[in-house]
């Protein structure tokens, strides 16, 4: 029986309920039941699964372009222009599980299996800081005698401690196995941000079958990872699939399910969904799997996650060419990685293609420098910001001011502060040029006097050479 209150994987992501969901949505409705749902999602209160199953399913190309001008508005409304960079840092791609579209599983004999030494964390993350990133997600393998919880603490704590010339990583987010209350207790501890781990796919006899061996084949254990961590004081946590490893409508409501189901037990629901596509890598092909999604369904499934989780950010990796990344952001996507590398030791060591450790190819290989140029010739705003998460504001404080719709007064300051850093100490004179105009028109926008008086005064001390102003 569907329960989203239950802390079983099976009750709050129930398969007959998701079946009798999609059965209903694939009838034909009038254009007046979908423009009811629409209304519903103009209103800023977002979509049960329900609804968003049965738009999934609607054909008409109108409503469609409405749905895209709405995700859009949605987005502006929550979180302005801004658009937070990240990248990923592989520390080791030592992995004792038998995924079958992942090339770390067990038994991939090509891949050259690597763990990053302390020193080598440290050389990894001043490359990081050197491009200008300020954010990190911290990837690694299941692996307990290779991998285990201190090697992952160390990690954590080496680069916190790292300071180098203006440069420093403020917000250290997490994508590892699932792991037990204590484990994230501890993790929690080491001041991450938010705890992301993928659930690939919600269909839990293909979940078995996609993880034939390994730890990770234990579907409840592995669905029922936020609790756990919310469990353990993690209270910002990221959900996402791998969209092509079942039917992309399944996915769709098992996502939103295990949102409501956050929401009801937790109060908050998930900080991030991130919305990855099979893509190709060492001994992986994407066209073995027939459930890939077309390049307009993930328009569509992006903008429909935009209205339905209104207050949620939205992530668009590197997998993701330049041109599908710009629809993205279009429909809603708030947070996007540049630079990235997928192997380990990517950033100071370069990798002949039949020595890559990497884990799958990337379609956006363009420098952080160019990304940042991109987006402003975009007009968005390339931000940096971890402010929230180092002044408490997270889980039910940050859903609250993003609810409010006073986040704004915190997050746009925040934003032109930290780009105007990345200006500052790192931007091509091109980049700076472009920025500094941004930056000077969005200050004239603010209208809260006292904010764009702090803000102005801040930028202008940044300037001079102080760093890390926040609200």
């Amino acid at each position: 029986m569907y329960n989203p209150k239950s802390l079983k994987a099976e009750e709050f992501i129930n398969h007959q309920e998701i079946l009798d969901t999609l059965e209903k949505a694939s009838r034909t409705y009038p254009s007046d039941h979908y423009r009811a749902i629409l209304e519903k999602a103009r209103r800023y209160e977002g979509l049960s699964y329900q609804e968003a199953a049965d738009l999934i399913h609607m054909k008409d190309p109108d409503l469609w372009q409405e749905v895209f001008e709405l995700a859009s508005q949605i987005k502006h409304h929550f979180y302005g222009r801004r658009i937070v960079m990240f990248a990923p840092l592989y520390l080791s791609n030592y992995c004792i599980n038998g995924c079958v579209y992942c090339p770390y599983h067990k038994k991939n004999t090509h891949i050259p299996r690597k763990k990053l030494t302390m020193e080598q964390v440290r050389r990894e993350t001043l490359a990081l800081m050197d491009m200008g990133h300020k954010r990190l997600a911290l990837e690694m393998g299941e692996d307990p005698i290779n991998n285990p919880i201190e090697y992952l603490l160390d990690c954590i704590k080496e680069i916190y401690s790292i300071k180098h010339d203006n440069g420093e990583i403020r917000r250290v987010n997490v994508n590892v196995a699932a792991t037990t209350v204590e484990d994230y207790r501890r993790l929690h501890e080491a001041g991450i941000g938010t705890y992301i781990l993928f659930q690939e796919t919600y269909h839990k006899d293909n979940y078995e079958a996609l993880h034939p061996t390994g730890p990770k084949h234990n579907y409840a254990w592995h669905t029922e990872a936020m609790d756990r961590a919310m469990q353990g004081g993690i209270d910002d946590v990221g959900l996402g699939v791998l969209f092509g490893l079942n039917n992309y409508d399944y996915e769709l409501v098992g996502l939103l399910m295990h949102a409501e189901h956050l929401e009801a037990v937790h109060g908050v629901g998930p900080h991030t969904i991130s919305v990855p596509r099979i893509c190709p890598a060492d001994d992986i092909d994407p066209a073995s799997f027939k459930d890939a999604l077309s390049d307009e369904l993930f328009e569509k499934i992006v903008a429909l996650l935009r209205i339905s989780v209104p207050y949620t950010g939205l992530i668009v990796s590197t997998r993701e060419s330049q041109a599908s990344r710009e629809k993205a952001l279009k429909v809603g996507v708030s947070q996007i990685s540049g630079a990235s590398k997928t192997s380990v030791g990517g950033y100071t060591e370069e990798e002949l293609p039949d020595e890559s450790s990497a884990q799958f190819d990337l379609s956006d290989q363009r420098s952080l420098d160019e990304i940042v140029h991109w987006l402003l010739e975009l007009d968005h705003i390339p931000s940096f910001c971890t402010a929230c998460y180092r002044e408490g504001r997270t889980g039910d404080r940050f859903m609250h001011l993003v609810k409010t719709g006073q986040i704004g007064n915190i997050c746009q300051p925040n934003a032109l502060m930290t780009l105007k850093e990345y200006l500052e100490d790192y931007a091509s004179p091109e980049t700076k040029a472009l920025g500094e105009k941004l930056i000077e028109k969005e200050l004239e926008r603010i209208t809260h006097p006292k904010v764009k008086q702090t803000a102005t005064e801040y930028i202008a001390n940044i300037h001079s050479g102080q760093r890390d102003f926040r609200f």
